[in-house]
């Protein structure tokens, strides 16, 4: 942490002081697409380690100091040396791919060779894992910088709260949650931290936290990404998800992420549907003739969440679309939880096992193991390490769950989630739908002294159903409440329709342009970025 510390405040000054050129047009650089950061830069008006230091430069004011979110756990030391090496490339005619030279985020469940992956959890601290998992490892080989790894709810699981990392606050409200449990890579999008980010999602982690901070998050369908590398929380759900401020990033980082890997059989079912430029989809037009369907069921719990999304149906009414009211059958809203429970726990102990095999000799290696060296960390450390009861507690569950050969297991497993996967496609075709569309929060995100923020809303969860059939779903900016709190609206297809979400969101996002800066991390001076021609 010294080090972070030392080389933010060493840059922050001279960042701030700088000033953009005056001609052309400029933009806030934490609202920058990464097109318009391509286009500055190949224009020789930007460069990627200006980028780095601007992003050095926010952590510093609102992570470090200010509000002190509390996103950020390590940063990357080469980062600039990196983006100079890179802007050489670039010089010498080399881009590798529209995301050369641009900062990303990660969850601390994904495996770094450079820097360490400890899920959060005092029990795996300074783990650096002998290579990248294979998102990043692609991220990277595209001339993405792999640039810091930032807080979740430990392990993936329970409150948005880690040993290690501390809690993280919402930049739009720091009494409330950043939900979980990619909470950190909410607020580091959300704060300008940087543009791109990962999470994962089992069953909310990814949608949750877009919603309650106001950015673009999407979880992908089940085996469009790999998961080798990732820290599991239960591989029948766990995907990774991309995070940023707009849809056209979201296409922009599938694009280079997609594709089979030997090592996850998930991966399989997406041989010959994946897409190798996701961006072709991206239409301001698309809502004009599309037929959606509002899953009414995730509404009705807050009033004001009902507004935002209501006034989000009426204007991709405007926009040429046709929305119909569509319900899920009472069974599986009654019992979604109970099935989401009956598989995911159970396989944490024994996917966190093959995990943990992969690490040094100081790490435990099983979850009974995990739960004996929690018990012994019992205080507070003066480097701020903790101990985190909520999650170890769940340890406990996890333990006493039941095996993956029990019938509990199985007979979710191998009948209810196929019938999930049935019901939600009937409802799709049975209505002649091109996506549904749902609140992806039915209430405001939590106070954090109320202990909330999980893996998803509260009320009807509209995110653990989606996870339930593995299907995609695209969570876009809708609104905020009365106290200036995001709002978010889901669109969600069948397996491998990303590009279709894609197009409706980005045709939304386009029609409302509903995102904000959070009130708490306002625009640095002089952090501008030109755009020659507009």
């Amino acid at each position: 942490m010294s080090f972070k510390r030392s080389l933010l405040a060493g840059l922050a000054a001279a960042v701030l002081a700088a000033q953009a050129p005056a001609q052309a047009a400029q933009v806030e650089f934490d609202d920058a697409s990464v097109a318009q950061l391509q286009a500055a830069m190949a224009a020789g008006t930007f460069s990627s380690e200006k980028l780095i230091e601007l992003c050095l430069a926010r952590i510093q004011a609102y992570d470090a100091q200010g509000p002190k979110l509390h996103a950020v756990m390590a940063l990357n030391p080469k980062a600039l040396e990196e983006a100079r090496a890179l802007d050489a490339e670039r010089k010498a005619g080399k881009v590798r791919s529209p995301l050369h030279g641009i900062p990303v985020v990660f969850k601390d469940n994904f495996d770094t060779f450079d820097m360490p992956t400890t899920g959060g959890s005092v029990l795996l601290e300074g783990s650096i894992p002998p290579k990248d998992a294979l998102v990043v490892k692609k991220l990277r080989d595209a001339g993405a910088i792999i640039f810091a790894k930032v807080n979740l709810s430990e392990f993936a699981g329970g409150a948005t709260y880690s040993s290690l990392g501390g809690q993280s606050l919402n930049p739009h409200d720091l009494a409330r949650s950043p939900a979980g449990s990619s909470g950190g890579t909410g607020v580091s999008i959300a704060a300008g931290f940087a543009p791109l980010g990962m999470g994962t999602d089992t069953g909310g982690s990814v949608r949750g936290p877009s919603t309650a901070n106001g950015i673009v998050g999407m979880r992908p369908s089940m085996g469009l990404l790999s998961r080798s590398g990732i820290i599991p929380l239960a591989l029948i759900f766990d995907t990774g998800g991309p995070m940023t401020r707009n849809v056209s990033d979201i296409a922009a980082m599938l694009s280079v992420m997609v594709g089979v890997d030997p090592a996850d059989e998930a991966t399989k079912a997406s041989a010959g549907k994946f897409e190798k430029d996701y961006t072709k989809n991206l239409n301001a037009g698309a809502l004009k003739g599309a037929r959606l369907g509002l899953v009414r069921d995730t509404l009705g719990r807050d009033p004001e969440v009902d507004w935002a999304i209501t006034s989000a149906v009426d204007q991709m009414k405007k926009a040429g679309a046709t929305v119909v009211d569509v319900h899920y059958p009472k069974w599986l809203l009654q019992n979604s939880r109970d099935y989401y429970n009956a598989v995911r726990w159970p396989e944490f102990p024994v996917q966190m096992k093959a995990y943990l095999a992969t690490l040094g000799p100081k790490y435990p290696k099983s979850l009974d193991e995990m739960i004996e060296r929690a018990e012994k960390f019992t205080t507070s450390r003066p480097d701020g390490a903790r101990p985190n009861p909520v999650r170890w507690a769940l340890f406990k569950q996890e333990a006493a769950s039941g095996t993956m050969q029990d019938y509990r297991y199985t007979s979710v497993r191998d009948y209810m989630l196929p019938a999930i996967r049935a019901t939600v496609e009937g409802v799709i075709s049975s209505n002649k739908l091109d996506a549904l569309i749902y609140s992806t929060s039915s209430g405001k995100t939590p106070l954090i002294a109320g202990g909330g923020g999980g893996d998803g809303g509260g009320g009807v969860s509209g995110t653990n159903v989606v996870s339930l059939a593995g299907f995609p779903d695209l969570v876009v900016p809708a609104g905020f409440t009365g106290d200036n709190l995001p709002v978010g609206i889901s669109f969600v297809g069948t397996a491998f329709t990303e590009g279709k979400l894609l197009g409706l969101g980005y045709s939304f996002e386009q029609a409302t342009h509903a995102r904000r800066r959070p009130v708490h991390t306002p625009a640095l001076p002089g952090a501008k970025v030109e755009i020659k021609g507009g």
